[in-house]
């Protein structure tokens, strides 16, 4: 049974830092595609981050502030988040499909979900 479980999430100020973490089981982390997705009140859920293999994909409004990284020996997928902006403040999901190339941005191709971390950024 694969099970992901965010954590990490939290209340900072414009500019500030967080690191988002998904612990996965049932899966290994390096085998399948993975991403972080969010979704802010009254929008839809977007894609943020993916890492399938060795390749990485950002959505516009995140390069050079966020970075996704894989702990094989954790089996677990990082989101570092730097310079964060009030528009950043969504509910963050972790997320993994098995087709391992290229990084998929659609939500409905993923097949396992995380429950969630809220992140809120202050102005």
């Amino acid at each position: 049974q694969v099970q992901l479980v965010e954590s990490g999430g939290g209340l900072v100020q414009a500019g500030g830092s967080l690191t988002l973490s998904c612990a996965a089981s049932g899966l290994t982390v390096s085998s399948v595609g993975m991403g972080w997705f969010r979704q802010a009140p009254g929008k839809e859920r977007e894609f943020v981050a993916g890492v399938s293999w060795k390749d990485f994909r950002y959505t516009e409004s995140v390069k050079g502030r966020f970075t996704i990284s894989r702990d094989n020996a954790k089996n677990t997928v990082n989101l570092q988040m730097n310079s964060l902006k009030p528009e950043d403040t969504a509910i963050y999901y972790c997320a993994a499909h098995r087709t391992l190339l290229p990084v998929l941005t659609t939500p409905s191709v993923y097949s396992y979900w995380g429950q969630g971390t809220q992140v809120t950024v202050s102005s």
